[in-house]
């Protein structure tokens, strides 16, 4: 059984950081391709970034790469999200994502997380 456990969520004042954690199960984890996403009240679920396997291939939306760095420790099936200078419009819940492709594209992920909330206050 494949599981995904987001965790590392919670509140943070704007200009905080966060570490989001992804623990995988179940699955060859360096097989894999992990990525976030977010998910705001209202707004469809949206990209944030994703990692090959190798960890050699990282992708990020523009609008946060400055901010928000992923990585991946295949030694602890484990993916990251490093959130930096956080805003309240970062406020939404953080979903991870594996998948056999490195890809921006939501329907490309066979297997996902529960979901971590992160609240950004002004």
């Amino acid at each position: 059984q494949v599981q995904l456990v987001e965790s590392g969520g919670g509140f943070v004042q704007a200009g905080g950081s966060l570490r989001l954690a992804c623990a995988v199960s179940g699955l060859t984890f360096s097989r894999y391709s992990m990525a976030w996403f977010r998910q705001s009240p209202g707004k469809e679920r949206e990209f944030v970034a994703f990692i090959s396997g190798s960890g050699r291939n990282i992708y990020s939306v523009d609008s946060m790469k400055d901010r928000f760095t992923i990585s991946r420790d295949n030694a602890k099936n484990t993916v990251y999200l490093q959130m930096n200078s956080l805003k309240p419009e970062d406020t939404a819940v953080y979903y991870c994502a594996a998948g056999t492709r490195a890809t921006a594209r939501r329907d490309e992920y066979e297997y996902w997380g529960q979901g971590t909330q992160v609240t950004v206050s002004s």
